[in-house]
């Protein structure tokens, strides 16, 4: 059985930098699963239509198709439930906490720091529509939302409960990397994929922790391709 993840590229196609695609990347890591990807740029919607879905993270699994990145780690839990990577119950519910968390409050401080970028790691020909519906939800031009001080120190606030977390722990989850580690790497990853510019320290706990995440899973994130490469 072929799994494929649907998965974004940017102007190079090995370039792969959403954030929801990597969780799903790190869980399917977690759980030690084979997949292929499918590359796939922000106007390619009618690829996705089988999904009845427009966007990426897309999993086929068999038969089976599954989109959204928290829904999909949700999947895997079910279908594969050795190596829970979100758990049940209470686990669960506290993970999705903590994705909300990433997702409205590190996530935007993050764009504030690479957006333009990653406007540049973009696939030229998704460029405009990136553009437009970006400036439609903050309001205003990417140029004007690009102030990365600004992010660097709304990250240094936001970040401070799991730095303290990081000081007793290699993980956020614990021992070994899980659920809620994937969720904040993903973001990180993201970052790191599309920019060279610092968001966190280095020698931060957060930043020691985010080089072990390159790490695991046989250095998948390690090995992955960067604007690094293509510069």
């Amino acid at each position: 059985m072929t799994r494929v993840l649907y998965d974004l590229c940017g102007r190079d196609e090995r370039l792969r930098f959403s954030p929801y695609c990597w969780r799903v990347r790190m869980a399917l890591a977690h759980k030690g699963l084979s997949f292929e990807t499918r590359q796939w740029r922000f106007n390619d919607k009618q690829a996705l239509a089988f999904a009845e879905h427009d966007k990426v993270p897309v999993l086929c699994d068999g038969e089976k198709v599954v989109s959204d990145s928290f829904d999909i780690m949700r999947y895997l839990d079910q279908a594969y439930p050795e190596l829970p990577v979100l758990g049940e119950g209470l686990a669960q519910s506290r993970v999705l906490f903590f994705k909300h968390f990433v997702e409205r409050s590190v996530t935007p401080a993050l764009f504030r720091i690479v957006v333009m970028d990653l406007l540049a790691a973009i696939h030229p020909d998704d460029r405009d529509y990136f553009r437009t519906t970006r400036e439609a939800r903050f309001g205003c031009r990417l140029e004007e939302f690009h102030q990365p001080e600004q992010g660097r120190a709304q990250l240094k606030t936001l970040l401070a409960p799991l730095r303290d977390q990081l000081r007793g722990t290699d993980f956020i989850d614990g021992d070994v990397p899980a659920g809620a580690d994937y969720l904040m790497f993903g973001s990180c990853m993201w970052a790191y994929s599309v920019s060279r510019a610092d968001w966190v320290s280095a020698g931060d706990p957060v930043d020691e922790w985010f080089k072990r995440m390159l790490t695991v899973h046989d250095g998948v994130g390690a090995k992955a391709f960067t604007i690094r490469d293509l510069d």
